[in-house]
């Protein structure tokens, strides 16, 4: 069982996003990053995987050279080698990544892919998807629960209607929902054999994005709260504001 596990390098959620000079990008100074917590759920599933049924585990990232922090991340839960996609120009829209990663992945030997569902900067949820496409393989998304048999997977997934169980023909690519699994710990041992791994560096065949950022802003500031009057003799003038400023009525 070959997986490829892709993950993200994210700001931490804890952190306060400011905004930078060129007003299109997050100012980095003082920004702590993650690996994305829907892609360690992703490398969790995957390792629980090869403990269960052997095989082999790589980690994928496209990104800066600073990917490689949280590539090394997923080394010490228990991954074995990686590959990142070397990045720089921090523009590249979904689309584009998607494409990036999909040549990358016909190179590979793989019998699954592995996302989060999504990462938890843009939220757009749209990478996974359109690299299953591209690769013309079944994809599932958000899954919570995974049984491999005979060359086959069968999930379990969440939808705005409910749960549904999928099974798909090998090979496929599967986004990774929180519930799947409870990521792993590293061990400080772990950790410290995470950072002779081997770890391919190549240049992401990457083309121009088709949207652009054009100004990134703030969140408007939330008016003051009203008090009202205590009591019920206070409810007829809370309806008429629910009703005439809030418009919630």
């Amino acid at each position: 069982m070959n997986i490829v596990v892709c993950v993200k390098r994210v700001p931490d959620t804890e952190t306060k996003i400011k905004v930078g000079g060129d007003g299109k990008n997050i100012d980095p100074t003082g920004v702590e990053f993650i690996i994305n917590p829907f892609d360690e759920y992703a490398v969790e599933e995957a390792i629980r995987i090869k403990e269960k049924e052997g095989g082999d585990i790589t980690i994928l990232s496209l990104g800066s050279a600073d990917a490689q922090t949280i590539m090394r991340k997923a080394y010490a839960m228990g991954a074995e080698k990686g590959v990142h996609l070397k990045d720089e120009s921090g523009n590249s829209d979904s689309l584009a990544i998607a494409k990036a990663i999909a040549e990358q992945l016909k190179e590979m030997s793989y019998d699954l892919v592995l996302f989060g569902k999504q990462a938890i900067d843009y939220d757009n949820g749209a990478v996974g998807v359109q690299v299953g496409k591209l690769l013309n393989i079944p994809v599932v998304t958000r899954i919570i629960k995974l049984e491999l048999a005979g060359g086959k997977a069968t999930v379990e997934r969440e939808s705005d209607l409910g749960k549904e169980v999928v099974e798909v023909t090998l090979p496929a690519l599967l986004t990774a929902e929180k519930g799947l699994n409870e990521p792993r710990y590293p061990k400080l041992m772990d950790i410290m054999k995470a950072k002779k791994k081997p770890l391919d560096q190549k240049d992401a065949k990457i083309g121009p994005p088709k949207i652009e950022i054009v100004k990134m802003d703030y969140p408007p500031s939330r008016p003051p709260g009203k008090i009202v009057g205590q009591g019920v003799e206070a409810v007829p003038d809370l309806v008429k504001l629910l009703a005439n400023e809030a418009k919630a009525i």
